[in-house]
């Protein structure tokens, strides 16, 4: 069953039938038992992957040569790497899908070629310095090189009929996000989109997302969004005022997640039947430990619903469709917050767009589209929660920067009171904030009145608030200067975890080179980091950098989160700053929140903030915490299993290693074992 996604391009109907959780309608049922024969079969067409016959493999690979040859001389050139990166996507294309045997139709072979020669054609325009792609109306796939792992990552563009690149108006933008589809690779992508023409009735520039394929938009699949976003601005002169993001199925779980975690971003937002919650979607019917049960909260969107009151939203599900339900969660959730939610429902279809309804949908952002996001300061009134402060900021609320409680709900409410001149709000679970300075001369926190506009000496664009426990005061300038900088290693923006937060933004894995204290430790360690080296080539499609811990230079260390792996004995950067971690190691223990562990038989993966740059994390011997099953089966899965800090008992298994989760948890604000509540 965990193969169904394969298909869900194809066959809604299959989708339907094994991803929706809870009970089902009998009229739900006949449907879908009536095309039950054929959805299997198509699940055993689509999940197998066919070799190419040597003679295409050959052909593929005597080009994929030719093509890497000739990015390599553009590299030492003088060349932007705008056009190295839409040259290179090219050969990734190809040697993605050769590397892991991802011929899953006949068809692939004959797009891999083409996608081959399209890098080829696309290096001899560079080197004749008549490159035209991406400037003409229609549809082309770019790339940009991402900052997490240094790897090209594609996305489609398309321009409307009659689009002039010499204009200088701003377009608006519609950033669309793909549904589920367990055979698209790179080249299929390539296929699909590129040197297609826009539609006719399209208006807008339109932004396709990759997303590293199937991941629902989260993690290294979420910083590609916002980096393939980043690129689009660079290259056209885009309406940041009025930016669409719409999506289907798990383009409509993306759109509900990257919507309501960032509100402000959007002038409207359009989910169609995405899932909102874990334990519905995929009718989990057991108990979760608290550490992965708190995690959910960082991604299930149901918890984020008081945020529609910040972005106009448009849900949509068919009415014989099962997960018509999330969007109907999202309707009740936001009747009971008393926030608005517009939700449509296609008749008589199951998992599409009914047409009809489709045309209502957008007629919806082309309304709030026209209208645009409000100049700065923003919204006048804002009612914004989070759960982590991953995602802290709204429109003028530059960033909750602290909570009381992580992984509770984090609340600001207010607006400027037209009487006072006051901008007035009320907090819940925060104890540090930042606002912005110009948008009112004062401003009242629970019920504090304090300066804003000429607050910390007026030299800063934010303005620092503490407190959380009923006396709110202003941070100094000097207290404001610093606190970015994090001295004392707290949890903050970017900086909360848990575990695979550190693999969204730049990472380096770091190896030991020297003599390990424990023989099985290092073997257990190598593993996991061949594990994540594999897992994240397949389904996040990069290679992960990897160095030795003599080659750590102090720039790595400035400018990448490091991934450490081995012992003290054998890694020298783990050496150097484990006495400021939370646990204690030497030859021939462990110790970890005051219990003693074999090191010979137990490890512990952990996220802190670096000590010698806590800007930055370093991780102790882990990559993701979910792996290649959770990637297969549905994306409610990709939650964080072990969240800041776990102890892991391992035994060799089968040429690898078993593991069991002798516990895990949370650390608090500042990095440390929780106190006992007593």
């Amino acid at each position: 069953a965990n193969s169904h996604q394969a298909v869900e391009k194809n066959s809604g109907i299959a989708f339907c039938f094994f991803d929706q959780s809870g009970d089902f309608p009998v009229i739900h049922r006949l449907v879908l038992i009536s095309t039950l024969l054929l959805v299997l079969f198509s699940l055993v067409v689509s999940a197998q992957a066919q070799a190419p016959t040597a003679a295409d493999a050959a052909k593929i690979k005597d080009k994929l040569a030719e093509l890497q040859k000739r990015v390599q001389k553009l590299k030492a050139g003088d060349v932007s790497p705008a056009q190295i990166a839409d040259v290179e996507i090219c050969a990734k294309a190809a040697d993605w899908i050769l590397r892991h045997s991802e011929f899953y139709k006949p068809a692939y072979v004959q797009q891999t070629l083409t996608v081959l020669d399209k890098g080829l054609a696309r290096a001899a325009d560079v080197e004749s310095k008549k490159v035209a792609w991406g400037t003409q109306p229609g549809r082309s796939v770019l790339a940009y090189r991402s900052a997490v792992d240094e790897s090209v990552q594609p996305y489609a563009i398309s321009l409307p009929a009659g689009y002039d690149s010499k204009s200088t108006d701003r377009r608006p933008l519609h950033i669309n996000l793909h549904g589920r589809n367990a055979t698209i690779t790179e080249a299929s992508f390539f296929a699909e989109h590129d040197g297609k023409p826009a539609p006719a009735d399209q208006t807008w520039i339109q932004l396709d997302v990759f997303g590293r394929t199937n991941n629902a938009y989260r993690w290294a699949g979420e910083a590609d969004v916002f980096e393939a976003l980043n690129d689009v601005k660079r290259r056209y002169r885009i309406d940041e005022k009025r930016i669409v993001l719409r999506g289907f199925s798990m383009g409509g779980a993306g759109a509900w997640h990257l919507g309501l975690h960032y509100p402000s971003l959007w002038c409207s937002v359009g989910p169609g039947a995405g899932f909102v919650d874990f334990h519905k979607h995929v009718n989990f019917k057991g108990e979760l430990p608290p550490y992965q049960a708190d995690a959910l909260h960082i991604y299930n969107a149901d918890d984020y619903a008081l945020n529609l009151a910040n972005v106009p939203t448009v849900g949509y599900g068919g009415e014989n469709d099962p997960q018509l339900r999330a969007a109907q969660v999202m309707v009740e959730a936001a009747k009971q917050l008393g926030v608005p939610l517009k939700l449509l429902i296609g008749p008589g279809v199951e998992h599409k767009w009914h047409p009809d309804s489709l045309k209502e949908a957008m007629a919806f952002h082309a309304e709030h589209q026209a209208r645009g996001r409000p100049g700065f300061p923003g919204l006048k009134d804002i009612r914004f929660v989070t759960h982590t402060l991953k995602y802290n900021s709204c429109e003028w609320l530059m960033g909750i920067e602290e909570t009381i409680e992580p992984y509770r709900p984090s609340v600001v409410e207010g607006g400027k009171d037209d009487a006072s001149g006051k901008l007035k709000i009320k907090t819940k679970n925060v104890s540090v904030l930042q606002i912005a300075r110009d948008v009112a001369d004062d401003i009242e926190i629970d019920g504090v009145t304090l300066p804003l506009g000429d607050a910390a000496d007026g030299r800063l664009p934010g303005v620092f608030y503490e407190g959380g426990d009923g006396s709110w005061r202003v941070m100094s300038y000097d207290s404001s200067l610093s606190f970015p900088k994090n001295i004392d290693g707290r949890k903050r923006h970017n900086l909360q975890g848990p575990i695979d937060d550190a693999f969204m933004q730049p990472f380096v894995c770091v190896r030991g080179t020297d003599k390990p204290w424990s023989d099985s430790h290092a073997a257990w360690a190598n593993w996991t980091l061949d594990r994540l080296q594999r897992e994240f080539d397949k389904w996040l499609r990069g290679h992960v950098l990897v160095v030795d811990d003599k080659d750590v230079t102090p720039e790595l260390m400035q400018s990448k989160n490091l991934i450490l792996f081995g012992d003290p004995g054998s890694n020298s950067v783990l050496a150097k700053v484990l006495s400021r971690l939370p646990i204690q190691w030497t030859k021939d223990k462990l110790t970890v929140n005051g219990v003693e562990y074999d090191p010979a038989s137990h490890g512990v993966p952990l996220i802190n903030p670096n000590p010698i740059n806590p800007r930055r994390y370093i991780v102790v011997n882990s990559g993701h915490t979910f792996h290649a099953e959770d990637f297969k089966n549905s994306n409610a899965w990709l939650f964080p299993r072990l969240g800041d800090i776990a102890v892991l008992k391992f035994a060799k298994d089968d040429g690898g290693f078993k593991e069991e989760t002798v516990w895990a948890g949370f650390l608090d604000n500042n990095w440390q074992f929780p106190r006992a509540k007593r």
